[in-house]
């Protein structure tokens, strides 16, 4: 409701308070595993060896891929930013690795050190109220298994804020999205309304309501409920990473089929067109193996049919609605496959003077002492 900019501010904000907390949390996580603790004891590696590190396998590994799949949401939030930001040459390569360190610090750091702290089959992490309880997020276990007070209720706090922060991403990036395909005229043409401030507000107002489900959270069946959605969002963001992917490889064969070079783009993927195929190729591989576990469940021999079927349409659910509505588009709109030579990548191009523009980087960059090479290859 208050545009990219009330977006902005309040997303640099949440992102803040995010930041702090889990560096903090790191620190924490580091003392608890080395005995730092009056009352703790050297832990280490400890419950990577009872009850281990990873619990029922590979299998296991990948029936939490949606899972994880989830949490990874929105890191592709910054490609839609791109069309409304001012210097696209300089903020977009920066803004991309800020989210490769992003994950690598507030994900995976902070998750191993969860892993470290907390073991799988500690009773605490099923004992909530609900699937939605805070009390089970292995963040507050751990700071509480260490006896320290106060602390759990500020990380609640920090999860509260994270997920508003979520819900303003969320809102933001649906609406962009609902915007543009109405302008497409690939969903109905009043989401496509925008103010004077900028603001798709009839999108807004779709978003807000979708909102609602969030009171689903009082059935009787809200795990059940809650299990659906989120299988069925992870796994549709696989297919948006996977189309992502494959949209990117079909760019720069028709950027180059215009006869284009890589050095006029805004931004270059640090990896090309070879990351590209390599996500491609590892997100179809997720698709195949979420079938898998789907049909073949982790004790499966212990269920019943029908639980077993009911578990496949919870793990595969969402496959089949993505390619219903990609198979309606296509029925509807009577579209054909673009080939290479026909595909335009120049409608729509800001035009930019992308000769003196390169020269004057190349000058610039020719003058960076060492350090600051390294720093803006990695940042």
């Amino acid at each position: 409701m208050f545009g990219v900019k009330g977006y902005g501010e309040a997303e640099y904000i949440f992102s803040m308070i995010k930041v702090i907390a889990v560096i903090g949390f790191i620190l924490l996580a580091i003392v608890l595993n080395l005995g730092g603790t009056p009352d703790g004891g050297y832990i280490g590696g400890k419950y990577w060896h009872d009850p281990g590190a990873f619990h029922n396998g590979f299998k296991g590994i990948c029936s939490v891929f949606t899972t994880a799949a989830f949490a990874f949401a929105g890191t592709e939030l910054v490609g839609l930013a791109a069309a409304e930001t001012a210097a696209p040459r300089k903020s977009l390569p920066t803004a991309i690795k800020q989210v490769f360190w992003r994950i690598t610090l507030f994900y995976v750091v902070a998750l191993t050190l969860v892993g470290l702290l907390v073991p799988y089959d500690s009773p605490r992490l099923f004992g909530g109220a609900s699937p939605v309880d805070a009390n089970t997020s292995p963040f507050v276990i751990a700071i509480e298994a260490a006896g320290i007070q106060i602390l759990p209720s500020v990380m609640n706090a920090v999860i509260l804020v994270a997920i508003l922060s979520v819900g303003n991403s969320a809102v933001f990036g649906s609406t962009r999205t609902l915007a543009a395909m109405a302008n497409l005229r690939q969903a109905p043409r009043i989401l496509g309304y925008v103010d004077r401030k900028g603001r798709p507000l009839v999108a807004i107002s779709l978003a807000a309501l979708v909102g609602f489900l969030a009171y689903l959270a009082h059935l009787k069946q809200q795990r059940v409920v809650l299990e659906w959605l989120l299988t069925a969002s992870g796994l549709s963001s696989i297919f948006t990473w996977g189309s992502i992917c494959l949209c990117h490889i079909r760019f720069r064969r028709a950027w180059a089929a215009r006869g284009h070079e890589p050095a006029e783009l805004p931004f270059q993927a640090q990896f090309g067109v070879v990351g590209s195929y390599v996500g491609l190729a590892l997100n179809c591989l997720v698709i195949v193996t979420q079938f898998w576990v789907g049909a073949s469940p982790i004790n499966s021999e212990n269920m019943a049919t029908r639980d077993i079927v009911q578990h496949f349409f919870l793990k595969w659910m969402g496959a089949p609605v993505v390619f219903l509505f990609f198979i309606s588009h296509k029925l509807y709109y009577k579209t054909r496959y673009v080939k290479i030579d026909d595909l335009d990548v120049d409608t729509g191009r800001r035009q930019f003077n992308l000769p003196i523009l390169i020269e004057q980087e190349k000058e610039e960059q020719a003058n960076w002492p060492r350090w600051k090479v390294f720093y803006k290859l990695i940042c």
